[in-house]
Formats: C-alpha cells, structure tokens, sequence
C-alpha cells in the first residue's frame, strides 16, 4: 500500500482510539455542498504494449515530445455531502459519503503536432465511502480565535467512478472509447473552522483535498468514424486505459447535534 494511504489509515485510527477514550459524546448529522479542482490530469493505457486488445495510445513519444496520452482536467467538480457523526471531547468521527455528479474531461491527445485537432471530452461521476477523524483544537487548549473553532481532519475509504464514452476528434476522423468504471482505495485530509449558529447548529467551512484513485476505462468495443463518409467506420477492441481523480477542494456544511 502506497505511503500516502498508510498516514490516512494511521491519522484515522488515532482518533477513533481518542475518542474510545471518552465516555459521552454527541451523536450529529451533517449536510453539505461543495466543489473540487482536480487540476491537470492525463489518460494512459494501462499496458501501453497490449496488442489483443490493442493499446489504444501504445508505447513511444507524441508531436509535443510527451509519452502518447490525451492531457487535460476535470474542470470544476461539485460535490454532495452527508455524514453521520459521534463528537466527544477533542474529537470527531463521521461515516461520510459523497456524491460528485456528472463533470467533464476536456483535453487534447498529442498523436498530431500540437496544432492540429485532437481534442478529447468525456463525462466522469463519483460516489465515495470514508471513515473520517476530526480533531477540534480549541479542546486540545490551542487559543480560539473569538466564536471559531478550527479543525484539522483525515479519512480513508472507496470511491467508484464512472466515465462515459470518451470522444476523440482528429482533422478527418472522430474516434469513440468506450465507458468504464472501477472501485478504489479513496482519501482524504482537511482543515477549517467551525461557528456555532444556534444552539445543536454548527456550521463548517472546510479546505480539504482528495484523492479518489483511479478513473478507468473498460476493455471493450471502440470505433474509428470517418465524418466525410468516405470510409465504412473501423471497428477497435480496446485495452484499458487510466487517469488519476485528486485535487483541493472547499466544503460549506451544517452540523445538527441531537
């Protein structure tokens, strides 16, 4: 297991030893909105060798010098929150499922020179699991800066994602990928502040990055169209191929204490 999952799954297991140590607690729901920036990302093959099926970018260098890939990013990604919780003391712990609604992939393949078309669009949507820890550092005696309470926070858990038809559009041709969807090692790290609104209502303003392993595309039935008609479409049994889901992200939720 990469390094980065093994600091998640020790953060999150220390608070849930923390928080055994206490005896009352509250238990909270939690509602929120938000968005991601995953940033820049690029599909792969994931065996850039594979012939049956056949590598859809293959081995070797593109018209810009990189390995051959389709380099883009997710643009802004929005994202639904709900999370049932159990606070005592310094610390928190929630089950938190997220729900990241259709976005898209924009970006260019880099078969061609630069110049030249080769643009690359697909959807993506998300759903993720986690076990998240939260420490609240106004308990632990870190000085309250007046009614806000910063936090600091990290969970591990799965996501499964689902991207549709990849498009690729070249001078002549438009050529189809097909969907896919995989399950995935997901995680998470947050800081931010909380305000006490009424009495049970807080309200949560949240920095947090994650990262929900990889989008894949499934070994299936591809095509190569020809827009003028001048050719009969060119049927392609496609290998899998791969792009990473992280960024940074805000989160703006409210907690009702019962």
């Amino acid at each position: 297991m990469k390094l980065r999952h093994m600091a998640a799954i020790g953060v999150a297991a220390g608070m849930w030893l923390a928080a055994g140590a206490a005896l009352a607690g509250d238990v909270y729901l939690r509602g929120g909105l938000g968005f991601d920036r995953p940033g820049s990302a690029a599909f792969t093959d994931v065996d850039c060798s594979s012939t049956a099926p056949a590598a859809l970018y293959g081995c070797g260098s593109g018209g810009d010098g990189a390995p051959y890939r389709s380099a883009g990013d997710f643009g802004t990604v929005p994202a639904v929150e709900l999370a049932v919780g159990y606070g005592s003391g310094a610390v928190r712990f929630e089950v938190l499922a997220e729900y990241r609604p259709e976005f898209d992939f924009n970006g260019h393949a880099n078969f061609l020179t630069p110049e030249r078309r080769q643009s690359v669009s697909a959807e993506v949507s998300s759903v993720s699991g986690m076990l998240a820890g939260f420490v609240d550092l106004a308990e632990l005696g870190l000085p309250r800066p007046g009614p806000i309470e910063p936090f600091v926070g990290a969970g591990i858990g799965a996501a499964h994602t689902r991207i549709g038809e990849t498009t690729m559009t070249f001078p002549a041709t438009t050529t189809t990928v097909p969907e896919g969807s995989r399950t995935d090692v997901a995680w998470m790290a947050t800081a931010g502040v909380a305000m006490e609104v009424a009495e049970r209502v807080t309200l949560d303003l949240a920095w947090r990055y994650s990262d929900l392993g990889e989008i894949r595309t499934d070994r299936s039935a591809g095509r190569v169209v020809w827009r003028d008609g001048s050719r009969e479409p060119l049927p392609l049994d496609l290998a899998p191929t791969t792009a990473r889901l992280a960024g940074h992200g805000l989160r703006l939720s409210l907690r009702y204490a019962f």
